[in-house]
Order: C-alpha cells, then structure tokens, then sequence
C-alpha cells in the first residue's frame, strides 16, 4: 500500500471511529507540552491520553465477549487507573480482516510516572490472556476539566 494510501485509510478510520480530538491542533511548546494558562487556552489542565485498541476476536474466530473484556478491565486495569476511564465498543480491521474491537480511553496527570509502566502491562497481559498479535497504542495531550 502506498504512503498516499496508508495516510488516507488511517485518517478515514479515525474519522469513522469519531475519536479524534478537537484540542489536540493547540499549539505546543519545545517539550511537546501544550502551554495555555493564562493565554485564553480554556479551562482545565494538560493531561496525558492513551487509547488502547484491543482485539475483539481470538485466533480461532471465536468473539471476546464484553463480559469478558469488563472482566479484563476489572482484574487488570481499574487496579492500575482506579480515578476512572472510558472504553467503548468498536468495529475495524487487522491485517486483511474485520473485526470488533474495544476502545480505551485513559486520561492521566503528566506527573504519572507510573502510567507508562501500568500501560504496556496492561497491552502485554491482554495480549497474553486472549492470544493477541497486537494492542494498539496512540498518546495524545488533550485539556481537561472536570
């Protein structure tokens, strides 16, 4: 697949997906911080964002239930992020084929140093517990106020 081609099918799908953020086109400073208090930025402080993007399928073809996956979320990430977070059911495609999907959203304090570390535990026992090739990862900033 093309460059050209790539760009454009990843662009469409988060469209489709509807998770794009309208705060993340503010601008950044040399650290990739967004700056803004003060400057009419709006409301609220810099967070950190992670989507994760699971599998909803096994190997096999059989579905991972979202009984399954609150599970997963209950034994492996609440423990992790107990402040709260967001996931949502999905349709996509992997490597030729479509699949359902779950969608994470964490919002965390960039003062988290443990996040990074809780994250990939998370992608790696996923990846483990349900036979996946792959947990798909995307860090954004986005302003937060609650």
């Amino acid at each position: 697949m093309t460059t050209r081609r790539t760009a454009i099918a990843a662009l469409s799908a988060t469209l489709l997906l509807g998770l794009t953020s309208a705060g993340t086109a503010a601008s950044a400073s040399s650290d990739g911080v967004r700056q803004g208090v003060g400057h009419g930025a709006g409301p609220g402080e810099t967070y950190k964002r992670t989507e994760l993007y699971f599998g909803g399928n096994r190997p096999d073809g059989s579905e991972i239930t979202p009984a399954e996956f609150e599970l997963f979320l209950d034994k492996e990430v609440t423990p992790a992020f107990p402040d709260g977070l967001t996931w949502l059911e999905g349709h996509g495609q992997w490597m030729g084929g479509k699949e359902d999907s779950y969608v994470l959203i964490i919002l965390y304090p960039f003062h988290d140093r443990d996040a990074n570390g809780e994250l990939e535990e998370i992608r790696e026992d996923y990846k483990a517990q349900f036979e996946q090739q792959s947990v798909l990862r995307a860090d954004s900033t986005d302003r937060v106020s609650f």
